[in-house]
């Protein structure tokens, strides 16, 4: 596998005891089908990886994406997930959700 572009690394809010919290893993496990199909549709260059909590609950859901170090809050609907990607087709953050 080649180095993808792109990494998303997409906050699920699991704990280091295995148990689910917070805001992030109510709306992520949900959007991961979509930010998939997304990527795909688009033909981008992402690598998604879904992960432990990323410790920015006040800001969740929350998203990341290198190597740009961008950081997303209020990741929480398909709309906030398709302003990310546009700005990664675009080659700029989508300045309403970045932290």
């Amino acid at each position: 596998m080649e180095k993808p572009k792109h990494h998303l690394f997409v906050c699920a809010s699991f704990r280091t005891k295995g148990e689910p919290k917070g805001v992030c893993h109510k709306s992520t496990i949900d959007l991961l089908p979509y930010i998939d199909e997304e990527i795909l549709d688009r033909n981008l260059d992402v690598l998604v990886t879904s992960t432990g909590c990323l410790k920015q609950c006040e800001n969740g859901p929350v998203m990341v994406v290198y190597p740009e170090g961008w950081w997303f809050g209020k990741i929480d609907s398909e709309d906030a997930v398709d302003a990310v990607l546009d700005g990664l087709e675009e080659g700029r953050p989508a300045e309403e959700y970045l932290l």
